[in-house]
């Protein structure tokens, strides 16, 4: 009978991802924000947070794909 496999994913990694996540937002929120061309700050902090959004969801793919080499990789040398 084949071992079990590890779970993929654990709760401590979802809150681990989860932070590192919403400090990236925070982050590029904080840098996008003052380069949006608008006086309003309604449409400021929409596209800022837009902006922001789609380059966390850059970072959260980043770091699944680099979570999952570094598993290979460490799985390979066993």
């Amino acid at each position: 009978m084949a071992p079990p496999e590890k779970k993929p994913y654990s709760a401590v990694e979802l809150l681990v991802d989860l932070a590192l996540t919403a400090l990236a937002f925070v982050l590029f929120y904080w840098l996008v924000h003052e380069h949006v061309p608008s006086n309003d700050p309604r449409m400021i902090k929409l596209w800022g947070g837009l902006g922001a959004a789609c380059m966390t969801g850059v970072f959260w793919l980043a770091l699944q794909m680099l979570k999952l080499v570094y598993r290979f990789q460490r799985a390979t040398r066993r």
